[in-house]
């Protein structure tokens, strides 16, 4: 039987692999997409200043389970600077801006994800579609209209625990960060780095009695319309529901 999906993992077997554009000498595309700075920003609390309570970590793996129904308390800005930390935290960047050392791997530390955020519920934040620069551990306002949650539940198959929870994690690519070096076989890639994020996030929610949903169920075209990608060279790549436990 013939299908993308099979033809998919045939035309990335490294034996299709075109020359790559780093092998060519060709710049580097930047760590980070690009936003305006005139957005307004929202300086996080440090990482070194996160006060999260340890957790055993067997405890933490053997746990874990996705959970899709929240309580109505709110995460505080603290709890969300911790997870957004463990799963896109830059610790290093090394050389003339060539790479970053992050809390989850990336093939080639190209780290070719970006973290968009839908807010529902965090102390001290307007609901809306928020930005993380991990570069700077920030976040900055993104689209905050009313009836915007409503959007992304429609943009998610009508998934209402992305609007029901205290934050939906949207993970975007960035796909030339990975195809510069690895080419066609760096769209593998993309997908394994999205897997290592937010297994990170499922850990991590634990330390702070919240749960979490990754979703791989949503509209492509009406999610990339939303956060205004071209769904080719950025496009969303997985999500995330995250909420107190009840």
């Amino acid at each position: 039987m013939n299908h993308i999906g099979k033809e998919f993992m045939k035309k990335t077997q490294y034996k299709f692999v075109s020359n790559s554009d780093q092998s060519q000498q060709l710049p580097q595309p930047p760590l980070e997409m690009e936003y305006a700075h005139k957005m307004r920003s929202i300086d996080l609390p440090k990482p070194e200043e996160l006060e999260i309570e340890d957790y055993n970590l067997r405890k933490a793996i053997e746990e874990r389970k996705s959970v899709r129904k929240y309580s109505e308390e709110p995460l505080t800005l603290m709890e969300l600077s911790w997870l957004l930390w463990v799963t896109q935290g830059v610790k290093e960047v090394q050389g003339n801006n060539y790479a970053t050392l992050r809390n989850v791997p990336s093939a080639g530390a190209r780290h070719a994800i970006e973290t968009f955020l839908l807010i529902n519920n965090v102390k001290d934040l307007e609901p809306g579609i928020y930005r993380y620069i991990a570069l700077e551990h920030k976040l900055v306002e993104y689209i905050l209209e009313e009836g915007i949650d409503d959007e992304v539940v429609d943009a998610a198959y009508g998934q209402k625990m992305v609007k029901n929870d205290s934050v939906t994690f949207i993970w975007v690519a960035d796909i030339y960060r990975m195809f510069w070096r690895y080419v066609e076989r760096g769209y593998r890639y993309i997908h394994i780095d999205a897997g290592h994020v937010c297994q990170n996030l499922y850990l991590a929610a634990e330390n702070i009695n919240s749960g979490v949903c990754a979703i791989a169920a949503f509209h492509d075209e009406l999610f990339n319309d939303l956060l205004k990608l071209d769904g080719e060279d950025q496009f969303v790549i997985y999500l995330a529901s995250v909420g107190r436990t009840k």
